[in-house]
């Protein structure tokens, strides 16, 4: 069986897709799989032709990589490959929709509004957070407390998108949980160095700090656990992925705050510091995620 690990893209976490894949190539090769390394760019669609493999590991990351894209490509070749379907992965990339989604499913998320215009009048109060609705790693993501702060942010997002998330920011303390194939794991609590879990802090060694099991009760984790699995078979998850939570300090709620469907697999990654905590180490976690490959359409 020759595994394609493919891994790079368009995105704007390329750097991080990179890293990933290369970590579970090698891992893959240690296990003693037949294993071609797939980099691509704007090349995808003609290396995955030509690469003749027989099932796809997909370790990349944002637009045209995580979003649904690369999987239908697969789905038409009839080559199985990791992670969720070609909807689901588009559900998960787009922040609206899983919201809508997990509203619909009485899954806590946080407030929240979409304008497309600057100038469209805000409805949410400060502070509060701007996002771009389909963007991964918290790029172009701000919390802003004053008019001035709202105007830069508003800037910034409207560079990556044409539409904007506005969201009712959480004062409480982050957390993330692991599923893999419908199971939930222990949360890990982050607290970033710098009180914001940005770019930086997520990918800079020591920026962060994790903890597992997290300080909150056993009662919240358990919750946050049964809300995860709520969250993942909503949109139709697959194999692994991550839910990421804040707890209100105020009502003590958990609020699931987005879906990740190809969690990152580098050294700082969150979905193998989990796995670890529960005994499973890098490889026979690489070795899991191959064995959920498949095809998900039917012909």
């Amino acid at each position: 069986m020759k595994v394609g690990v493919i891994f790079g893209g368009l995105s704007k976490e390329r750097e991080i897709s990179i890293k990933t894949g290369k970590a579970i190539a090698n891992a893959l090769k240690e296990l003693g799989y037949n294993v071609m390394e797939i980099e691509v760019a704007e090349d995808i669609v003609k290396k995955i032709l030509e690469s003749n493999i027989d099932v796809a590991f997909i370790a990349l990351h944002g637009r045209l990589g995580e979003d649904g894209t690369v999987q239908g490509l697969l789905e038409l070749l009839r080559i199985p490959y990791t992670g969720s379907s070609c909807t689901a992965s588009a559900i998960g990339m787009d922040k609206v929709i899983t919201k809508k989604i997990w509203i619909s499913e009485g899954i806590n998320t946080p407030p929240f509004q979409v304008i497309d215009n600057p100038e469209e009048k805000r409805r949410i109060d400060f502070p509060l957070v701007v996002k771009p609705p389909c963007e991964g790693s918290t790029i172009g993501i701000s919390i802003v407390k004053s008019e001035e702060e709202y105007r830069t942010a508003l800037e910034q997002a409207f560079n990556l998108g044409d539409k904007v998330l506005l969201e009712k920011y959480i004062d409480g303390n982050e957390y993330t949980v692991s599923v893999f194939d419908g199971k939930a794991y222990t949360p890990i609590e982050i607290k970033p160095v710098s009180g914001f879990y940005d770019y930086k802090s997520k990918y800079t060694k020591g920026a962060t700090e994790y903890i597992i099991p997290p300080s909150c009760s056993k009662e919240k984790q358990h919750l946050m656990m049964e809300e995860a699995i709520k969250a993942y078979n909503a949109i139709g998850c697959s194999g692994a992925a991550r839910v990421d939570f804040i707890i209100d300090k105020k009502d003590g709620i958990p609020y699931a705050l987005e879906i990740n469907t190809i969690p990152g697999m580098t050294e700082t990654s969150l979905l193998p510091k989990a796995m670890a905590y529960h005994g499973i180490d890098f490889k026979s976690l690489v070795e899991k995620i191959l064995k959920t490959a498949k095809l998900h359409v039917k012909v």
